[in-house]
């Protein structure tokens, strides 16, 4: 499925202090985008106004899939994500928030529960429960539910955050393996998870002081 996130003159602002303003951009399928910034620069807040968690403060944004316009409160159905801020249900086992996670999703071609949980390489701990987890093994199933998942669009936030170099290097194999074909976006400030990205784009290019 084709699919693209149109911004035209889009702002956000927090009382009287503009976060980004005057973005013209077009996202497209196909192609794997970064958002960069320094830390505390608005990266997140653009980040969830692109996943339409948040509303701009001015201007408009258009999503469009298969070439047909959809209302940004229907985004979600098209969309995975996975990011610091997102939690995963502790008292469920590995299983379970595999099981409730594609109960709203599919699965991409070729994967099924047992071959997510091959891919994290914890088939030991598949009956043990989240809270039990380890920050990097979380981060690990975050990223792997979010790839997996037969959408579209595909967002990224920090992806690499708790991952060791091991994890890190498991990280860039499901890009290679799993963003082809979709609209990926990717919000960070560590060059090695975004050195690959098609194109990208600075927050800090659309500061603007209060007004």
């Amino acid at each position: 499925m084709n699919c693209s996130i149109t911004l035209e003159n889009v702002g956000r602002r927090f009382n009287r202090e503009w976060i980004f303003k005057g973005i013209n951009y077009t996202f497209n399928s196909g192609k794997i985008y970064a958002v960069l910034g320094p830390n505390g620069s608005g990266k997140s807040t653009l980040f969830q106004v692109l996943n339409s968690n948040l509303v701009p403060s001015t201007g408009t944004i258009n999503y469009t899939f298969d070439n047909k316009p959809v209302e940004p409160e229907q985004v979600y159905k098209h969309l995975s994500l996975a990011a610091p801020y997102l939690e995963l249900i502790e008292d469920f086992t590995l299983a379970e928030v595999i099981d409730f996670h594609f109960k709203f999703k599919a699965f991409s071609d070729g994967m099924n529960k047992e071959s997510l949980i091959n891919l994290l390489g914890m088939d030991a701990s598949k009956n043990k429960m989240i809270k039990y987890f380890s920050s990097g093994m979380k981060q690990r199933l975050k990223l792997a539910l979010a790839f997996c998942s037969d959408t579209p669009l595909l967002m990224l936030d920090e992806p690499t955050s708790n991952l060791d170099t091991q994890g890190v290097d498991w990280y860039l194999n499901l890009v290679q393996k799993f963003a082809k074909n979709r609209l990926t976006i990717i919000c960070s400030n560590q060059e090695h998870e975004y050195n690959f990205c098609d194109e990208a784009i600075n927050i800090s290019d659309y500061k603007k002081a209060k007004v």
